[in-house]
């Protein structure tokens, strides 16, 4: 259930709503932000809003400035150019102290000698705010996540996970605007984080509060958050649903970072404004979505599709649009068997071949062709990176966080 308050205390936040964060009244803005230490430039342009009741997570490796941006809307840096708006309020400026947002960091830093009810009620205490109201925050979050039966305990008689949730409820006592979390399961091991993903979703909807969640771990973010900000070399490379990430990346970037992504390299052969047609690994034509980027007539370009959308076949297709490719190994793993496959032109492609797919048994060698759906493909700008590595390369995005219009929630 979604905080209550009594009359005389701050307001507390309601429930979060369940559409698109497109819909949702902006609660941070942050408006052509760009923050310098010296002559490195950590955060480029970021030009983004957040709407209230959003779970929003910036997810991107070391160094690409997402901590530094988190940093600023909590307060502890300031933007170099720009402005950081809350609930309407330029805050650029403003001590943390004095911005109604609270952060978690990975070391929940509780204090050790207090019990539990005594952690989650350490704010509302520090603001003054009466001894009964206190006690029904501390009883109305301890159910929210789940530690009521906890309440007397000390934080070194608790778990790592429950400490955390602990953490949570004394960083929520206060009733902030926005809940800000730095990697908080950073410590935790694999299992428990898994666990910690659902429970952190589940409390962030019972509480109605923005989350804003800073992470590196792409399942995270596609597991919990409403839209993710995908960032890399201080830019913020694209926003969107976890679905809009995964199925529609905007740049090789993003579609090499989240998740597992074939990228193959072809020329446009014809384009019509919402679908190409594209040459691949040497004399193979096949169509793709167009998408955002404006493809011409021989340009290079990027044609990316996902392991689990390739169609693997032991002949042609019918309608000649497929890849021959040569088996190079095969993984069993469980669900799927991962299947590595060179194109003639040497091209790396990564297929994960289902049980309704019937094939002859994948060994090295095996001749095969790949097709794939009109829906499977994206087609992005090139890529200079061979097939074969990894690439995190910075693309030219102003097509898609232009300075003449800021994303509306």
């Amino acid at each position: 259930m979604p905080l209550t308050h009594v009359s005389n205390t701050p307001a507390a936040p309601t429930a979060a709503d369940p559409s698109r964060a497109e819909s949702r009244e902006p609660v941070i803005t942050l408006e052509h932000v760009v923050k310098r230490f010296g002559s490195y430039l950590a955060v480029q342009e970021a030009h983004f809003a957040i709407g209230r009741g959003e779970f929003f997570s910036m997810l991107g490796p070391s160094g690409c400035g997402k901590t530094t941006t988190l940093r600023m809307i909590a307060g502890f840096e300031q933007p170099t150019e720009g402005r950081i708006v809350l609930d309407g309020k330029d805050v650029s400026r403003v001590p943390p102290y004095r911005r109604n947002v609270n952060t978690v960091f990975q070391h929940y830093a509780l204090f050790p000698h207090m019990s539990v009810a005594d952690n989650v009620a350490f704010g509302p205490r520090s603001q003054k705010v009466g001894a009964e109201e206190t006690s029904r925050r501390v009883d109305q979050l301890l159910t929210v996540v789940k530690l009521a039966q906890f309440a007397d305990r000390k934080p070194g008689q608790l778990s790592g996970g429950q400490q955390q949730r602990v953490a949570l409820a004394r960083a929520l006592a206060n009733y902030p605007q926005a809940l800000l979390l730095d990697e908080p399961l950073g410590a935790l091991d694999l299992k428990l984080r898994q666990a910690m993903q659902i429970e952190l979703k589940r409390i962030q909807r019972e509480v109605g509060i923005t989350f804003i969640y800073v992470t590196h771990d792409q399942e995270e973010a596609l597991t919990m958050s409403d839209r993710i900000a995908v960032m890399n070399e201080g830019r913020v490379e694209q926003i969107g649903t976890p679905q809009e990430i995964y199925h529609s990346p905007a740049s090789v970037f993003v579609a090499n970072f989240i998740g597992v992504a074939n990228l193959i390299p072809a020329v446009v052969e014809h384009a019509n404004g919402t679908d190409a047609t594209v040459v691949v690994a040497g004399s193979r034509r096949m169509a793709v979505p167009a998408g955002a980027w404006p493809p011409r007539p021989g340009a290079a370009a990027t044609v990316m599709v996902r392991p689990e959308r390739l169609r693997l076949t032991s002949q042609a297709p019918a309608d000649g649009r497929g890849v021959p490719v040569t088996v190079e190994h095969a993984v069993f793993q469980g669900p799927v068997v991962r299947c590595t496959l060179r194109a003639a032109d040497g091209t790396g492609i990564v297929a994960h071949v289902g049980p309704e797919q019937s094939l002859p048994a994948l060994e090295p060698g095996l001749p095969l062709w790949i097709g794939w759906d009109l829906d499977a493909g994206r087609l992005l700008p090139p890529d200079t990176v061979g097939a074969d590595a990894q690439p995190f390369v910075k693309a030219d995005l102003r097509h898609t966080m232009g300075r003449a219009s800021l994303p509306r929630l």
